[in-house]
């Protein structure tokens, strides 16, 4: 299983939030420094967010964002203010393994179809952002329905992987609840990696078990609640 630190950014910071919200960002300083560190510590691949994108603005941080792929050349996943189809091909040609594609693809679940016959599906990820049982978007703000139902969509329309987030526990650092990842692991076939409130060797030991592909660490790792160190021995 594949431990992804988190390296999320907001301002051309790296930063930890609280439920997604803006206004509870923890600062880290610079974002390809973190990203250094991490891989000095072990990790051989990197969770990017460009949540200046999440918020409205895709543009912003795309430099600092291409230059942190290009100097540490680990594998990358990356999410954020993906609304368009050059915004996702604009991110796979500057290098990134694959995109996260979440609102967008509830809007235009095509965009997967047509992402998926241009870089191969292994490129493209699904993001499956889920509160009690449904999806939400824009933000975690706005419902869209069941979140099988909606994983099951992205799948048939040429997602190759998901990235599940259950939101109802995300930057909280209280620990997972597995029952929705084991629900919807039993429902797919694709790789699925987990986020949302992994906090603790036996939180990732649990979701091991569970076949999760990998989990994404954000405040808990940044927060010192769990070392890197730990995580990957958890992870095997």
């Amino acid at each position: 299983m594949i431990v992804f630190p988190a390296v999320d950014i907001l301002g051309g910071r790296c930063v930890q939030l609280i439920q997604g919200k803006r206004e509870t960002a923890t600062g880290y300083g610079d974002p390809l420094l973190c990203a250094e560190s991490w891989i000095n510590q072990g990790a051989e691949a990197l969770h990017i967010v460009n949540l200046d994108g999440a918020f409205g603005s895709s543009t912003l941080n795309a430099e600092k964002i291409t230059d942190l792929i290009i100097q540490t050349g680990v594998e990358t996943q990356l999410g954020g203010g993906i609304r368009s189809l050059h915004d996702a091909r604009s991110w796979l040609d500057c290098g990134v393994d694959r995109v996260i594609i979440s609102t967008f693809a509830v809007h235009d679940p095509d965009c997967l179809t047509t992402l998926s016959d241009e870089y191969g599906s292994d490129r493209i990820m699904a993001g499956v952002d889920a509160k009690a049982g449904e999806m939400v978007t824009h933000g975690w703000e706005k419902p869209a329905g069941d979140f099988l139902e909606w994983a099951n969509l992205f799948i048939q329309k040429g997602a190759g992987s998901l990235l599940y987030t259950n939101v109802s526990v995300e930057g909280l650092c209280n620990g997972i609840d597995p029952i929705p990842v084991r629900t919807l692991l039993r429902k797919v076939s694709v790789p699925v990696v987990v986020a949302g409130g992994i906090t603790s060797p036996s939180d990732i030991s649990i979701l091991k078990e569970t076949d999760a592909a990998g989990v994404v660490l954000g405040s808990a790792l940044y927060s010192g609640r769990i070392s890197l160190r730990e995580a990957l021995e958890a992870a095997g």
